[in-house]
């Protein structure tokens, strides 16, 4: 399944990952965030809802989406993650270096 980019209700830019975040989402995944370079958000949502499975790649495009928007005010938010997911942020500490919810 494709990321697709949308709106939140609040007017944030949400990018919804398909079932799979993996090596194979990195050209797709880095060309939407580096597409809204000139967004007017001040939070990029990555949406997890359909997400059940990722690999350590991911841990990687997030941290490169991070770095992308380091010198503007973007935050990044990580949203509706499942459990297993959510423990590998644990894991990995990405709940000190990002908003998951």
């Amino acid at each position: 399944m494709a990321i697709t980019v949308g709106k939140t209700d609040s007017g944030d830019t949400r990018l919804s990952l398909g079932e799979r975040f993996d090596f194979g989402m990195v050209d797709q995944f880095r060309k939407c965030y580096e597409d809204l370079d000139e967004m007017k958000s001040k939070s990029l949502v990555i949406d997890f809802a359909n997400t059940r499975y990722m690999d350590s790649s991911a841990l990687g495009m997030l941290i490169n989406a991070r770095s992308f928007f380091s010198d503007s005010k973007v935050k990044i938010k990580i949203i509706n993650t499942n459990d297993q997911i959510k423990k590998i942020f644990s894991i990995s500490r990405f709940d000190t270096k990002f908003d998951i919810s």
